[in-house]
């Protein structure tokens, strides 16, 4: 039960991420930054004092260099946004001599986000960046289709989401996080088989799918026709996926999902999370990471809780 009304001076706000991990992935604090959303940092280094963030998660990264999808690639909806990007990067070689380099010079750990369309090229990935100076860990985008399995995602199957996360803990000693995606049936034996699978941590959710209709064109807004709604309006369901995981798994859990305020981030730790994600809301507001750190001290100050681990799991069935 969290207690109230204690009064601390001071708050603890680190959290560790791959506790089963010889590494470790030690964070200072649970703001993360989402994949997609910060570019690669330095982007934002100009606006916002990026050594202040948990963590950060890069672009997603491919083997080779991707031109993304034929736009229109955005579109605002109601209570978010829908993107199809289609992966548009230059590839592991140019991040590792672009990129690597200046973020080993960081005080924030930077998390490389991977994707691709089979396995064997999951695994090369993970392989190059193994003990590169300046990536602390690796998180696996699972919603990405096998090309050879008939276009199917490798999320969508716990067998197949194994294969992918044992492929890749094979081929780095790197701390091992696995993004699940929302658009599946049963979340949580597909968490429990990346957990047996050598996954040091689950991030969740992966963007839901959508699509928006132009209706003077009568046709689809986005040039891929379908993408992946973001925002405030799929905070609920990754809320709920969160609670389910958080139940199924004994590895951590990172929250994403329409994270925007302290309140927001509040709830996913108190459903399971140990850290959280903030993805969209960097659009609109460059500065919501730290806005929502600042917040999140000041609660816990309030509060009378000496740290933020003390309200994970709050709302679990005791």
């Amino acid at each position: 039960m969290v207690k109230q009304g204690k009064a601390v001076e001071t708050v603890s706000l680190s959290v560790e991420l791959a506790p089963r991990n010889p590494h470790g992935l030690h964070l200072r604090n649970p703001v993360m930054v989402a994949s997609g959303t910060f570019g690669y940092g330095s982007e934002y280094a100009k606006l916002v004092d990026v050594h202040r963030l948990g963590a950060i998660i890069c672009k997603g990264t491919t083997l080779e260099g991707r031109d993304g999808n034929i736009g229109p690639r955005t579109a605002e909806t109601a209570a978010g946004m829908l993107n199809a990007i289609g992966l548009q990067n230059r590839g592991v070689d140019w991040l590792l001599r672009e990129h690597a380099p200046r973020w080993a010079k960081w005080k924030t750990p930077v998390i490389v986000n991977i994707a691709a369309e089979s396995v064997a090229e999951y695994a090369d990935l993970a392989y190059q960046l193994d003990g590169r100076e300046g990536v602390a860990g690796i998180e696996v985008n699972i919603s990405c289709p096998n090309v050879a399995g008939g276009n199917v995602p490798f999320g969508s199957s716990p067998a197949a989401a194994a294969e992918v996360t044992a492929a890749v803990r094979r081929a780095s000693s790197l701390p091992l996080i696995i993004k699940l995606s929302p658009n599946v049936t049963d979340i949580a034996s597909i968490a429990s088989a990346v957990e047996a699978a050598g996954a040091d941590a689950v991030s969740l959710i992966n963007t839901v799918q959508g699509m928006a209709i132009d209706v003077q064109r009568r046709r689809p807004v986005l040039g891929n026709t379908f993408g992946g709604l973001s925002g405030p309006a799929i905070k609920p369901i990754a809320l709920r996926l969160v609670y389910q995981v958080a139940q199924a798994v004994s590895i951590p859990i990172i929250g994403i999902g329409g994270i925007a305020s302290t309140n927001d981030a509040l709830e996913f730790l108190m459903a399971g999370a140990t850290a959280v994600q903030v993805g969209s809301a960097s659009f609109a507001n460059p500065h919501a990471a730290l806005d929502l750190l600042d917040g999140l001290e000041r609660w816990l100050l309030v509060e009378g809780l000496a740290d933020v681990r003390e309200i994970v799991g709050a709302a679990l069935p005791k």
